[in-house]
């Protein structure tokens, strides 16, 4: 387990990498700072408007080529957004918008947005503009693969929770492992997910909550955080949204002409969202905030229907 002393270290040298990465594209970069740090160290480099993404806790899974493609993916795709008028934080004009490593993390720039304030948008308006966001992307026409973030994830992950009972109980483990085999074979490909759901909107979708992920501006609300973007049903994304959140995303969608939510389809999803955050737990060390911050979700997903009623 990292100490205090440990984390402050790695932010210290996430925030060094990136400033030095920045300098060296052109970039006049005197005071550093790191603005937020969990999963990546998110770094505004002062003077210039620019703020740097690095990543420092993921999966064991996650080689730097597999990254870097990810990466290249969210980059591809802001830029599309914008260009077709989507408030989109996009990468910085400042440098070419291709990942770098450096010091052994991988960076990407992105433009600094002004203004920012505290979150205000109620639960309709974020499904609202999900919908929105939902019927630009299908007609995004790059190949991202099919729910690209799980490729090798949980297998390496259910491995390394093997005779760890300090990160999951074994009978825990036993039902991760049970509900996976049920999910995996799903994932191998579209063709085979749709045969268990014929009518699922396959599409390229946002991969991470996009109605949490919004920067509000007094003139804007921007889309953020892209790192997870694949192609999938849109369900994938709409996770957590509750009833309420159903009946406001389905009143958007239809104005798009996309389809309703899919209920079947979208308590599974909840329980593959489940079995990602049990498949985080080995990161604990390396993020000891997560073992306060996931008890409550174990707890929860332990009284779940396995596999969200699939199998």
């Amino acid at each position: 387990m990292l100490s205090p002393e440990d984390l402050a270290a790695r932010t210290d040298r996430a925030t060094r990498a990136a400033a030095d990465a920045a300098r060296e594209l052109g970039v006049t970069v005197t005071a550093p700072r790191a603005i937020y740090d969990v999963f990546s160290v998110v770094v505004a480099l002062d003077p210039a408007p620019v703020i740097a993404r690095v990543p420092t806790v993921l999966p064991r899974s996650v080689t730097p080529e597999q990254q870097a493609g990810l990466q290249r993916n969210e980059l591809a795709v802001t830029r599309w957004l914008a260009e077709r008028g989507e408030p989109t934080v996009v990468p910085s004009p400042l440098m070419p918008a291709e990942p770098v490593r450096r010091d052994g993390f991988g960076i990407t720039f992105w433009e600094l947005i002004e203004g920012v304030t505290e979150p205000e948008l109620d639960t309709g308006p974020r499904l609202a503009l999900t919908a929105r966001l939902h019927s630009v992307l299908r007609e995004y026409p790059g190949d991202l693969g099919f729910l690209a973030m799980m490729d090798g994830f949980l297998d390496d992950a259910l491995e390394q929770l093997n005779g760890r009972p300090d990160l999951l109980p074994p009978e825990d483990l036993d039902r991760a492992r049970r509900e996976w085999a049920v999910f995996a074979p799903l994932l191998a490909s579209e063709e085979a997910f749709l045969t268990e759901f014929p009518d699922a909107a396959i599409q390229v979708v946002h991969g991470d909550a996009p109605y949490y992920n919004l920067i509000e501006t007094p003139d804007r609300v921007y889309f953020s955080d892209f790192e997870h973007v694949t192609r999938g049903p849109v369900e994938w994304d709409l996770v957590g949204i509750g009833d309420e959140g159903v009946t406001a995303y389905n009143a958007e969608a239809a104005e798009f002409g996309l389809r309703p939510v899919d209920p079947r389809l979208l308590r599974a999803m909840e329980a593959l969202r489940n079995l990602q955050l049990v498949g985080c737990l080995p990161m604990i060390p390396e993020l000891p905030l997560l073992a306060d911050a996931f008890k409550p979700l174990i707890e929860h997903w332990r009284t779940t229907e396995p596999a969200g009623g699939l199998g």
